[in-house]
């Protein structure tokens, strides 16, 4: 086939412009400067028409300098010489360049004004185009179809509604309403701006409707969620080209409708001709991904193999993250081995890396994390997270520094990730740390850290920082600042202020969620509010719609049983409407274990057995309570039966930290380099505790032996060698914050309040259940573990004659017990170390036989207005005290002559 012949040229002119042209199209820059040497030698370099097109070539041809330098030869310009050389420099984002060029056209026309504005746009400086248009209507230049068409594309990037609708007032007094590409403009600015009626307005006034057109509505739609109108129009479409599909696909799949965005692809495929691309590709691999289905993922994996697509950039990151979120994660791993990971991006690598979490094996992910070119603070984040959420807090503490030190500025998310590290580890040391990294870069005023340091602080006992952080984002809490306060102030012991909190937040008009209920309950539970408690769980069933979980479920079994209510207790288990779990089962054992009820302890201890075979917990709660009720055999069967199946029991150990550095201790600690002086101060500590008054609760030694074998186990238990080696550690007047794994004694609970008093400290014990703040002989859990105590002060309605003797009496659900401490000096109120645990002051020689549980003590009161106390001239004043609560019940008087009354 021959080529076309060039039209006869009437000049040497014509000849040199037509190959110019020629060159510019076969993009042969030499051709061209071969002609320019031409056109000089025939003395044609000064002709404007030839000038113009060398210019032009030139421009084209990418040699801009080239072109300034034919600019500048002219003797004679024309408005297309200053244009030409304008949309060289525009085009190429030269804007100092074109902008003084601009300024130098003596008359601008519309395309002078147009120029500079589509260079504006191209370049993302969509105020400048903005600006430039304002300008060129005040200089009352014409507005050109392209001058329109481009300033409203400047004004959809900017979501500048009010000077686009300006421009749509240009439009209607133009004439071009008519006109697709301006009104599809037009409709793409509204859409962008978010003015969907004014856009439907448009659209339902197009007389033609190009493919353009459909295509905005359907992404006007699926913008709002309104993915069904999305599809009425998509159906409505005579024509389809591929950014429709696409649109509908990707749509779909960012509102959730992953199983629909696939069936559209696979229509694709079946009934359309055209081919997907990228685009459709990503979209669809990401559908597969959220529904984490692997099938339909390999198909489209093999689509790609067969079409010889490729697997670089958008494709290959979608199939990675496809193949990681459904279970192939070594699939994933060899694409990223076989394209390399230069490609990879944060959604690929966040997927992956989330598959190997959920796998337990950090190892590959980190490779990759280091094999990353461009680690933004998204991909630090990432893999940070990831060591969190797999509990691998040391890594993440070593990344982070890393970080700090070698990557980007830390943002909110990885502040609040490692927030929750310190918070695991409950370091106030490296929170405090973060918390000024949070201040000093602004982060401080995210939510989410707010949130992360309100938690942070409470874990790590520091319940007085977690309030101010709280006070500190008043403007800006959200449901989960609310519910991190009312944990914290919940698990520190302060049940009511939890409530009152509460209370607050819903008179607020915030909406609490599963887990503020959870606090709720936990704080009803931990001060003994059985039917606040009640309250607070239909509440949340009745008024919020919130189905209770499991946890909801435990926390009302812990309620019902620390306050000795345990058949309700069982009776609400055997009524859930779900299976219960190991810690339902495992909070009305604890409850049986307090309260001494045996049989039922056996059905709960069998029941959770059956579901975890080796929980430790279940056969040392049931071990314990017959050693408790001092069945020795039962308990040797319950430990026997423990060694044959090889169960190991949870050992205790508490644990602080003093100059960044942890130290733990067990039972008996031995290994500590200072346990001598440890030692030598807990048995000074021993010695000048019993002198106030404290008395060794040897019942809680639950084995057969000697007292004096008791309180030595008990004096040396892990809590109480950690608090010996704080005090001998840290300055005087400084608080000691104690970690332990399981739960506090009640010989250490008692006797860590006689210390506190003893060395004028606060004591912080975080034990596997809760805070514990003792200080000046009290604790803020006020002593509620689960029992009810019968407080009273007798005194005599005679001095008596001899000696003075001071009894304390605590009263537990079973029999009384009575504690005699005879003193030389009478107890003074402020020196009673059991302030708020059963004190009986009893003045002259007196004793009292004592016997009856709390309940019948009270039963008889309120029925027959008698106690069944013998034997004692005086008068009581009784008060009945549950958790938190104190209700005094009434002062009565009797004599020997009239016992009982």
């Amino acid at each position: 086939m021959e080529a076309p012949k060039p039209p006869s040229p009437t000049s040497s002119s014509d000849l040199y412009a037509y190959l110019l042209q020629t060159s510019l199209k076969s993009k042969d820059p030499l051709a061209g400067k071969l002609i320019h040497a031409r056109i000089i030698k025939a003395g044609l370099h000064l002709g404007v028409f030839l000038m113009n097109n060398l210019m032009t070539f030139y421009a084209k041809s990418g040699f801009v300098s080239d072109a300034h330098r034919v600019f500048d030869e002219m003797n004679v310009r024309t408005i297309f010489s200053w244009n030409t050389i304008l949309s060289a420099y525009a085009k190429q984002g030269r804007f100092d360049k074109a902008h003084r060029v601009f300024e130098e056209i003596p008359n601008r026309d519309s395309v002078s004004w147009t120029t500079m504005i589509v260079g504006y746009n191209q370049m993302g400086r969509f105020e400048n185009a903005i600006q430039m248009f304002l300008e060129m209507v005040g200089s009352r230049v014409a507005l050109t179809q392209y001058t329109i068409t481009n300033v409203l594309a400047s004004c959809a990037a900017v979501e500048a509604l009010d000077i686009g609708r300006e421009v749509h007032s240009f439009v209607v007094k133009l004439g071009l309403s008519s006109c697709m590409p301006v009104v599809n403009s037009l409709l793409n600015m509204y859409v962008k701006c978010g003015d969907p009626v004014t856009a439907k307005v448009v659209f339902d006034m197009m007389r033609l409707k190009n493919t353009s057109s459909w295509n905005v509505m359907i992404s006007l739609h699926m913008k709002s969620g309104r993915v069904d109108l999305a599809l009425a129009q998509f159906e409505q479409m005579e024509v389809r080209d591929i950014v429709s599909w696409n649109s509908m696909i990707a749509g779909c799949n960012q509102h959730g409708f992953d199983l629909e965005a696939l069936e559209i692809f696979s229509n694709l495929l079946k009934n359309s001709s055209l081919r997907p691309d990228k685009f459709t590709l990503a979209s669809a691999l990401s559908a597969c991904a959220n529904l984490e289905k692997l099938d339909p993922g390999e198909q489209i994996h093999g689509y790609i193999i067969r079409t010889e697509f490729g697997t670089s950039g958008a494709v290959g990151n979608a199939l990675i993250s496809m193949y990681a979120k459904s279970g192939g994660v070594e699939i994933a791993r060899k694409i990223v081995e076989q394209s390399g990971s230069s490609d990879l991006d944060i959604i690929a690598f966040t997927s992956l890396l989330d598959g190997y979490v959920k796998l337990g094996n950090m190892n590959p992910a980190r490779k990759i994390f280091d094999s990353l070119r461009d680690r933004d603070v998204v991909a630090w984040t990432a893999m940070i997270v990831g060591y969190v959420q797999n509990g691998l807090n040391n890594d993440a503490l070593k990344l982070f520094r890393s970080m700090i030190t070698e990557g980007p500025k830390p943002n909110s998310h990885t502040l609040a990730a490692m927030l929750s590290v310190s918070s695991s580890l409950a370091s106030l040391y490296h929170g405090k740390q973060i918390h000024a990294s949070a201040i000093r870069t602004w982060e401080v005023l995210s939510v989410s850290v707010s949130n992360a340091l309100i938690t942070m602080y409470a874990k790590s006992g520091s319940l007085n920082n977690a309030k101010q952080v709280f006070n500190l984002v008043q403007q800006n809490r959200d449901t989960v600042s609310w519910t991190s306060m009312i944990i914290a102030l919940a698990q520190h012991g302060h049940g009511e202020e939890a409530i009152e909190l509460f209370e607050q937040m819903l008179a607020y008009g915030m909406k609490p969620d599963h887990i503020t209920y959870v606090g709720v309950l936990s704080a009803c539970t931990h001060v003994g509010l059985v039917e606040q408690g009640r309250r607070y769980y239909n509440l949340m069933q009745d008024i919020h719609k919130i189905e209770p979980t499991l946890s909801h479920y435990a926390c009302m079994i812990d309620l019902f049983g620390r306050a000795g209510l345990l058949q309700e207790a069982h009776d609400f288990i055997k009524s859930m409407p779900i299976e219960p779990d190991v810690i339902s089962w495992g909070s009305l054992l604890s409850s049986c274990k307090v309260h001494k009820n045996v049989e039922l302890a056996k059905i709960a201890a069998e029941r959770l057995l059956l579901i975890e075979p080796d929980n430790s917990g279940a056969y040392s709660a049931l071990a314990n309570l017959y050693s408790a009720c001092r069945r020795w055999e039962d308990a040797a069967k319950i430990r026997k039966s423990m060694k044959d199946r090889g169960v190991k029991k949870d050992q205790g150990f508490s644990w602080l930290q003093i100059q960044n550095k942890v130290h733990v201790f067990g039972v008996e600690d031995g290994l500590h380099p200072q346990k001598d002086a440890i030692y030598d101060m807990m048995e000074k500590i021993w010695k000048e505790i019993k002198k106030l008054g404290f008395i060794p609760d040897t019942e809680s030694v639950l084995h057969d032996l000697e007292p004096e074998v008791k309180e030595q186990i008990l004096r040396h238990h892990s809590e109480k060698l950690a608090i010996a080696f704080g005090l001998i550690s840290t300055p005087e007047n400084t608080a000691l914050r104690i970690m332990k794994n399981l739960r506090v004694c009640n010989d250490c609970h008692s006797a860590i309040k006689f210390i506190s008093k003893l060395v004028g400290r606060e004591i912080i014990v975080r034990d596997s259940t809760r805070f514990h703040h003792f200080k000046d002989g009290s604790c803020s859990c006020q002593d509620y573990c689960g029992y009810c105590s019968l407080f009273g002060v007798i005194s005599p309605a005679s001095s008596g004659t001899g000696g003075k003797t001071f009894m304390l009496l605590r009263l537990a659900i079973g029999k009384a017990q009575a504690f005699d401490m005879r003193k030389t000096a009478p107890l003074k109120a402020s020196e009673n170390m059991y302030a708020r645990n059963a004190t009986l002051k009893v003045e002259g020689a007196l004793s009292i036989a004592l016997s009856g549980e709390i309940a019948g003590l009270y039963k008889a009161w309120k029925q027959h207005g008698r106690l069944p106390w013998k034997g004692l001239d005086g008068q009581l004043s009784v008060s009945l005290s549950w958790g938190l609560r104190y209700h005094h019940i009434s002062t009565c008087r009797w004599s020997r002559q009239n016992q009982g009354s």
